[in-house]
């Protein structure tokens, strides 16, 4: 018995004698949607109807205990570390990779020190797909709340940055509600009407957070983070809010950020924008988060074309190093091979085949693969998925087809 594997070419596929599927039930923890003909830039559809995908063993196992503990909302709502491992979740794609991921982030700086110029060739560069400097985005429709101009200004603004090189995917408000009046329907409007959307710029937060009193709690600063981090993870996007440094210096650059500890507390990550002085064209960028490395860029400012330029990083992105049991799924994947999909065992059998050293027990591979789902998507542009029925557990591997293949034959 071997693996079965799907051709790009129609019907050609190799399975088992009989010709039958190797996992004959198709009820999938993920999207069927989610075939070979999805591209690498749109998770966000996914991510939103279920942004913690559940092993489906999981949710045999444990369906019963399960449905008790949310019967009681009173009760702790925890699981098991092996129960951890045996779920799998949505990989989160990088809205530019290295720098910033899906999630909630403050951009920091004094003001007119350049945020709004860096927020407006962010979001262009992620609307029209080009990469910024030399890090890949993930294109997707951006929401830029521009809400300190006015549209003539971003028309003046916009043309000087990209002359009238425009892109439909990026859009602007100047207006718009506070959190405590309608902002979070306004932004479920917006993602109804553009469902690719990966980013939305709020510049700035002092523009929509509530009001009440003139001083700001730590409480208060880490709800209204934590309001909009709820809100980027429920749709699986990213949120860039724009805020102020105090001017008082300090030795740390996020200890600058205006309010409490609660703001850099709630957030997923903070970019911090500092000039010595104000009439120097050079700044440093520091950036902090959960999901990238700390880092700091020197940048230069273009006055010409008001654009931020990329001059030096102080450190090198660091990357994990090659894992033997990813590398051998990759080799899986012929020119025409789109689809893997079987038992571990047998599935263990054929990786062997490519890389004999690989010791992992076949009860062990899913395992492996639930924990690195993330990466085989990100890295070697693999969805995994594994699903369970009576007839056991079932590994599907696919490979996606790239963006720009895609539009191609489109």
């Amino acid at each position: 018995m071997a693996l079965n594997k799907e051709n790009a070419a129609p019907d050609v596929t190799a399975g088992t004698a009989t010709g039958q599927h190797l996992c004959n039930d198709k009820s999938s923890i993920a999207n069927e949607a989610l075939a070979g003909n999805e591209n690498f830039a749109g998770p966000e559809a996914r991510q939103r109807s279920n942004s913690a995908a559940l092993n489906s063993d999981s949710i045999e196992s444990g369906a019963v205990e399960e449905s008790e503990k949310k019967s009681d909302k009173s009760s702790l709502q925890e699981i098991s570390m092996t129960e951890l491992y045996d779920r799998v979740y949505e990989p989160k794609v990088p809205v530019v990779e290295s720098l910033l991921y899906p999630g909630t982030y403050i951009f920091a700086g004094s003001p007119k020190v350049g945020k709004s110029f860096f927020m407006a060739q962010l979001a262009y560069h992620v609307a029209a797909g080009i990469p910024l400097w030399e890090y890949p985005v993930r294109q997707g429709a951006v929401l830029y709340l521009a809400l300190e101009d006015d549209y003539a200004r971003l028309q003046k603004r916009l043309s000087r940055m990209f002359d009238v090189e425009g892109t439909d995917n990026l859009y602007l408000a100047t207006d718009a509600r506070s959190m405590a009046d309608g902002l979070e329907a306004q932004m479920e409007q917006f993602i109804t009407r553009h469902p690719d959307t990966v980013l939305i710029i709020i510049d700035t937060l002092q523009r929509i957070r509530e009001l009440g009193g003139e001083q700001y709690s730590y409480a208060r600063d880490y709800e209204v983070i934590k309001s909009l981090k709820a809100f980027a993870d429920k749709y699986g996007i990213c949120f860039l809010i724009v805020h102020h440094t105090r001017k008082m210096e300090a030795e740390d650059s996020f200890d600058m950020i205006s309010g409490t500890n609660g703001l850099l507390g709630a957030a997923d990550g903070a970019f911090v924008l500092k000039k010595k002085k104000r009439t120097d064209r050079t700044a440093v960028l520091s950036i902090v988060g959960r999901d990238q490395q700390d880092q700091e860029l020197s940048l230069e400012f273009d006055q010409e074309r008001c654009f931020w330029k990329f001059v030096s990083a102080e450190t090198e992105p660091w990357k994990e190093p090659p894992d033997p049991v990813l590398e051998a799924v990759s080799g899986l994947f012929t020119d025409n091979t789109i689809r893997v999909e079987g038992p571990a065992s047998l599935l263990l059998e054929d990786l062997k085949k490519i890389d004999p050293d690989i010791l992992i027990a076949a009860n062990s591979l899913g395992r492996k693969l639930n924990v690195s789902a993330e990466r085989l998507f990100n890295e070697y542009g693999i969805r995994y998925e594994s699903t369970r029925s009576h007839f056991g557990r079932c590994i599907k591997l696919t490979k996606m087809k790239p963006k720009e293949e895609t539009e191609k034959k489109e």
